[in-house]
């Protein structure tokens, strides 16, 4: 006799239908996601939060009262986690003070954990180097970087695109050009930013960061740099590129200013014109500088002769691919109190010194660097060594035309105690003994990639001097000492091993 599903014709099986559902499968959580179960979800998330409680470091009777206070009603999980903000209950300063003690690449993740993090984390930057200039103009980056005490705005102040192909780099800049905006070997004055719209952007930042004592400038105009010697008093140290004589006027209001950095000229960028009369009105306004650099700035005996008799306490003085005329050196002697004299990528040290009685002496001058610069008038490296006749630390690197008879003019040197030669391929290993032999008071040597000093050639005095120095770096020939060092492996001769990948 047929039955209808509904009824069961066996009364004995009513409990095994009864216990079917027993056995069937735990919903897990993906079920629960997908099912959309509210309810079971949050049970599930009640239950982890209050294991996550029960589990910290809290005292006890705290987890006791975050357990009791959670319910159903509280809140969804939020994407990073249902755990409880602790920092929430910490005071700014508290929190700032924390995250002080992180190291300064860890700044950047933690100002996106929140946005309060992220202000807190602002106030501890304190260098920045700008990329775009509207971020500055509109107070953002005052507002995000309240404590910035070191800024470099010299990329935001030419015009260019981020995804330009063309990429100008320069050991003083690197930056992206337009082909259009190239003319002539130099970028038009269209390319850089105009005088008002820096000045502006000055003004916003002096405003929103008062304790700056570093700033990096391009194209700023007398109003630009009087205003900001005005209202930043704690400046120190400013790097000026692309100024005129007449916008250092501006630099009278830097009352604090002890290094400055003036870049009239870089190839292939831009050709800003600073003659005798800025280096005038420079040493007028500055009269506290400690250390100054000139890149690509022309003058002469006059500009020098201003900043050593205004500058009396400058310390160090470096000149980088000068164009200053003849007979400066011997304006040096008005630097009275100056220590350090370092010469960077010059073409021309002097080309007309003038008579020896007339150069006079540098007395206080104690280091001499020479890097990167072609040295082969022997008037103009002569009347050097003689104005400079008091060093004790004379440096050479990378120098071209650096000879046995250029270098024995370094002889009127005789208070040398440490002398130090890098890459003069020229200079012989009897050019050197004949120089080194008349400094008594030599106590530091140090010569590397010079390789027409031979240690075959070595003399006997020479080697006696060597081992009365208190410091000795001997490295001279490059290929003697890979031919050394690759002694035994069979390497670099025929039919031994080889360096090639099959």
């Amino acid at each position: 006799m047929p039955t209808s599903p509904e009824e069961n014709p066996n009364p004995n099986n009513k409990l095994k239908l009864s216990a079917a559902p027993a056995n069937k499968r735990r919903l897990s959580l993906s079920d629960i996601w997908y099912n959309k179960d509210t309810q079971a979800l949050k049970q599930l998330v009640l239950q982890m939060r209050a294991q996550s409680v029960s589990s910290s470091t809290t005292p006890p009777s705290e987890s006791e009262s975050d357990v009791q206070s959670l319910t159903l009603d509280d809140p969804e999980p939020t994407r990073f986690g249902s755990s409880p903000d602790y920092t929430a209950v910490l005071s700014d300063k508290l929190l700032l003070s924390v995250l002080s003690k992180v190291p300064e690449g860890q700044h950047v993740a933690n100002s996106l954990v929140c946005k309060r993090w992220c202000k807190l984390s602002g106030k501890l930057v304190r260098y920045i180097k700008l990329l775009d200039w509207e971020f500055l103009e509109s107070g953002r980056l005052s507002y995000r970087f309240p404590g910035l005490i070191d800024i470099d705005l010299v990329r935001a102040c030419v015009k260019s695109r981020r995804n330009s192909g063309i990429v100008m780099s320069h050991r003083l800049i690197s930056v992206h050009l337009d082909s259009s905006s190239i003319d002539g070997g130099f970028v038009k004055e269209e390319g850089f930013l105009g005088k008002e719209v820096v000045d502006g952007g000055v003004k916003v930042l002096v405003e929103g960061c008062g304790n700056l004592r570093r700033m990096v400038l391009m194209n700023a105009s007398v109003e630009g740099l009087g205003y900001l010697g005005e209202k930043c008093e704690t400046l120190q140290e400013l790097e000026l590129h692309c100024c005129d004589d007449f916008a250092l006027k501006g630099l009278f209001g830097c009352r604090n200013l002890q290094i400055l950095k003036l870049v009239g000229c870089i190839d292939g960028l831009y050709n800003s014109m600073v003659s005798d009369i800025g280096l005038t009105i420079l040493a007028q306004g500055c009269k506290r500088l400690l250390k100054l650099e000139l890149v690509g700035c022309e003058g002469s005996y006059d500009g020098i002769k201003a900043i050593g008799q205004c500058c009396q306490m400058l310390g160090e003085l470096i000149l980088c691919d000068h164009r200053m005329d003849g007979g400066w050196l011997s304006a040096l002697s008005y630097c009275s109190n100056l220590k350090t004299l370092k010469l960077q990528s010059c073409k021309v040290l002097d080309s007309s010194p003038g008579p020896d009685e007339h150069l006079g002496s540098c007395s206080t001058l104690e280091e001499l660097h020479l890097q990167q610069c072609q040295l082969r008038d022997k008037q103009g490296v002569r009347a050097l060594f003689m104005v400079c006749a008091t060093v004790r630390e004379l440096v050479f690197a990378d120098c071209w035309g650096l000879d046995n008879a250029i270098f024995a003019a370094a002889s009127v040197c005789r208070s040398l105690r440490f002398l130090s030669l890098e890459g003069c391929s020229l200079l012989t290993t009897e050019g050197l003994d004949s120089v080194v032999q008349s400094w008594k008071e030599l106590e530091r040597l140090k010569v590397v990639s010079c390789n027409n000093i031979k240690d075959s050639e070595i003399t006997p005095e020479l080697a006696t001097l060597f081992s009365v120095l208190k410091e000795l770096k001997w490295r001279p020939d490059s290929r003697s000492l890979l031919s050394s060092g690759l002694e035994g492996t069979g390497i670099g001769h025929k039919g031994g091993r080889s360096l090639r990948r099959k």
